[in-house]
């Protein structure tokens, strides 16, 4: 055991995978031209989630074709948005390495009752996508958030596909470059990698995504909150700021705000040199100990958002137990929040390395890491 702890603390100390950690340079001055207590529908609310629509396309790099719509729900919102209006017009191929995608598995199969083909990977792996068939739709989560993996390119997805691509870009978008080519349906919420906050959605809808809601009825019926056209066409309003439900304008100034910070740090090629800058903190601490590693051995599909690590030391004897009571120890010495391993996974620590958090801040928290793993090693007496 370290005989003393580090000397050397994280400034900021918060590094859960959502919601993410705020911009470096956000305050709660930063929001007061936030126009409360006004419509979002009067002329000042319009401008405001217009803005944030158009600076989400200019940042991320959004084809001009595209729809870029604020809708509620989060990209939980988002996503079953897509796949409850688009869904059942072809064969349907799911996609699943971790949680959430594997909820999108149980949405189509018995929500929807679709006869869908079911792929999925182990944890901190991901399927082949060589062996997927585009020719029909195709769910999946660009990053797995929970499993620390990601799709490592668009190459897989042929350009002349017949079927729509929905892709559940979550804690992809603002850190990974996205093929939008090859993508059909794009879905982030606010609070992952600009560290915005919760409840607001982003669906992107490219032009066969359009075409196939205006020419596709679904089986089932759709609530209010999910319809995306009317009369057989595409409801134009959604994607220029005229929202389906009531949007806080408190979050939107927010969102507003870390996406200035975006442009700041040099739009999406700043935003992913921080989160690979980061991720490679955690990676020079990995190779130099041996008791740990990555969930994601094959560094080809490594996320550089949610990191997710695993203990490797033969002498653990309960492997959740160890990593809940490593993660308590750092929570109660101060240095490091929410950093627990997701529910479902296993067990282990994830550390969230998106652009918002500082490289300074990681290197501060890797001695840390070290002394409680050897502070539990000693608990358990190994």
């Amino acid at each position: 055991m370290a005989n003393s702890a580090p000397a050397a603390r994280p400034v900021k100390t918060h590094f859960s995978s959502g919601p993410c950690a705020k911009p470096p340079t956000f305050s709660l001055d930063a929001l007061e031209a936030a126009p409360l207590g006004r419509s979002h529908r009067a002329a000042i609310g319009k401008e405001r989630l217009g803005r944030a629509i158009e600076m989400t396309r200019e940042i991320l790099g959004v084809p001009a074709d595209y729809r870029i719509g604020i809708v509620p729900g989060s990209d939980t919102g988002a996503v079953e948005m897509a796949m409850w209006s688009l869904l059942g017009a072809r064969p349907v191929e799911m996609l699943a390495w971790e949680s959430f995608g594997a909820g999108w598995v149980t949405d189509a199969v018995k929500q929807l009752r679709l006869d869908a083909n079911v792929r999925t990977a182990d944890y901190g792996e991901i399927v082949d996508l060589a062996d997927v068939d585009f020719d029909k739709d195709v769910v999946f989560t660009w990053n797995g958030t929970t499993s620390g993996v990601r799709v490592p390119g668009g190459d897989a997805i042929p350009a002349d596909r017949k079927g729509l691509t929905i892709c559940d870009a979550t804690s992809a978008a603002f850190a990974m470059d996205l093929p939008w080519d090859r993508l059909d349906v794009v879905t982030f919420s606010w609070q992952k990698v600009l560290g915005g906050e919760a409840a607001h959605g982003m669906l992107i809808l490219g032009p066969r995504a359009v075409e196939r809601l205006e020419s596709h009825t679904p089986a089932w019926p759709l609530p209010k909150i999910f319809r995306l056209t009317k009369g057989g066409k595409l409801i134009e309003g959604i994607f220029r700021g005229e929202t389906i439900n009531t949007p806080s304008m408190l979050a939107v100034e927010d969102y507003l705000f870390a996406l200035d910070w975006a442009k700041s740090v040099g739009g999406l090629a700043g935003l992913i040199a921080r989160a690979d800058a980061n991720t490679a903190v955690i990676a020079r601490f990995v190779a130099g100990h041996d008791w740990i590693d990555f969930l994601a051995t094959d560094p080809a599909i490594r996320s550089n958002t949610s990191v997710c690590l695993k203990f490797t030391d033969p002498r653990i004897r309960d492997g959740a137990a160890f990593a809940k009571a490593v993660a308590r120890r750092l929570e109660r010495e101060g240095v490091a929040y929410d950093i627990g391993a997701y529910r479902d996974a296993p067990p282990g620590l994830r550390i969230w390395c998106g652009a918002t958090v500082e490289a300074s801040d990681l290197e501060a928290l890797m001695p840390w890491l070290a002394w409680a793993f050897e502070a539990e090693i000693a608990a358990q007496g190994a």
